[in-house]
């Protein structure tokens, strides 16, 4: 069954849960930004908003909540939130952060490394790409301070959109705008799209296979499919045209993937071959044996031991690395994880390999995980311990820097 979570609009697909803080500080353009968050949301991402003091008396916080469907941040010293670091928490949730608009006075306090409300602190502890939106009267933004303050912002790396030309509330005419919400969203779109894995088609597989006894009984395992679909996800994200070939999960599909839903391995096996792909990940937990014969019929528990002859399955990972694919295949183990899993590595003429440990409540149905993942003769890199979302970005950005060092003719 092949199903699309796709949207024809390059945005949408580019912002496609991506995750968004948007921060208003003091200004009449305060009141555009309620329809950029709009825009953000239509388009996909997930956004969160942190108002400044001066933003509350322009507009107030339950519009912004309304909008974004979550709450919104306006206290450093909050002592709920702070309880739980609640600035640091935002700061390593946002993957970008937009300041729209952004006052004289907030990009003063930025430039001078001021961490007196909560967002500039937020904007001083992320990692996270800062986009700064100028709104201001027209002489405030020629004014040589307001420059100097943009000129060190802009060797810092920050991202100014805008201003635009045009009438101010003020009455005059000049540079100051904020840039329109439309504009601003799809600035946003494009610094994504600009991904790691930007026009690599990208083949994945993820979650069990089951092998049918009979009508009623089947063989799989303990695969929930959730680091695969993390993987998905984080790849569609990083700029790829990701398909998902997936075996019975209860997982919605990502954004911006196409997913083929199978069942059995052949099923599998078959959906991938018939796939073209640049680069392939094997996630999935593949039966390796399925029953010889399966019974057209219910088998009737009638005696004492019942025996059930079994047969390999098709190799679908080394089927597709002996294609010449940039091949990724994972391997879970419950001893000697890095003999087992660089066997399989060299054994399968795989690119790379993502190990992890399994049973004793590790991986299968949790919601963290951890990686041993290897590549040649010596490479290797271990991802710590993080929720499986966090551990497939870094394992994306992984795959992506192997893949161009052996692809640099691909290189987005």
């Amino acid at each position: 069954m092949l199903e699309q979570n796709v949207n024809d609009n390059s945005s949408t697909i580019a912002l496609a849960g991506r995750r968004v803080i948007v921060g208003i500080s003091g200004g009449i353009a305060a009141y555009k930004s309620a329809e950029l968050v709009r825009a953000l949301r239509k388009a996909g991402a997930e956004v969160r908003v942190v108002m400044t003091a001066g933003a509350q008396e322009f507009i107030t916080p339950l519009t912004l909540q309304a909008l974004s469907g979550q709450p919104v941040a306006t206290d450093l010293l909050d002592p709920a939130a702070e309880a739980a670091m609640g600035h640091i928490e935002l700061a390593r949730w946002a993957e970008l952060v937009l300041v729209a608009p952004a006052s004289a006075n907030f990009l003063a306090r930025l430039a001078q490394g001021r961490a007196d409300d909560l967002l500039t602190t937020l904007c001083l502890a992320t990692r996270a790409p800062l986009m700064l939106a100028p709104a201001m009267n027209n002489v405030m933004w020629q004014a040589l301070a307001t420059q100097t303050n943009i000129d060190t912002l802009r060797q810092r790396g920050i991202a100014l959109l805008g201003p635009a030309a045009g009438e101010q509330a003020c009455g005059e005419t000049g540079l100051g705008r904020m840039l329109e919400p439309f504009e601003l969203a799809a600035a946003v779109a494009r610094h994504f799209h600009q991904g790691p894995l930007a026009g690599v088609r990208l083949l994945l597989t993820a979650g069990p296979t089951r092998e049918a006894i009979d009508p009623v009984r089947f063989i799989s395992n303990r695969s929930s499919g959730k680091m695969g679909y993390a993987v998905a996800a984080e790849a569609a994200k990083a700029g790829a045209q990701v398909v998902l070939v997936s075996g019975p999960v209860c997982l919605e599909c990502p954004p911006g993937v196409q997913r083929v839903m199978v069942e059995s391995a052949a099923e599998m096996y078959a959906a991938v071959m018939a796939e073209a792909c640049d680069l392939f990940v094997a996630t999935a937990a593949v039966a390796d044996y399925r029953p010889a014969q399966t019974q057209s019929s219910k088998i009737k528990k009638d005696q004492a031991a019942l025996s059930i002859a079994l047969e390999r399955t098709d190799d679908i990972l080394a089927a597709v690395a002996a294609r010449g694919v940039f091949s990724v295949g994972f391997a879970a183990e419950t001893d000697q994880l890095a003999a087992y899993a660089r066997d399989k590595l060299q054994r399968k003429g795989l690119a790379m390999i993502a190990a992890n440990w399994v049973g004793d409540g590790r991986a299968f149905d949790q919601a963290q995980n951890a990686l041993e993942v290897f590549w040649g003769d010596d490479g290797h890199h271990s991802i710590e311990l993080a929720d499986k979302a966090v551990v497939a970005h870094q394992l994306i950005q992984l795959i992506a820097e192997r893949y161009h060092a052996q692809h640099p003719s691909k290189d987005s």
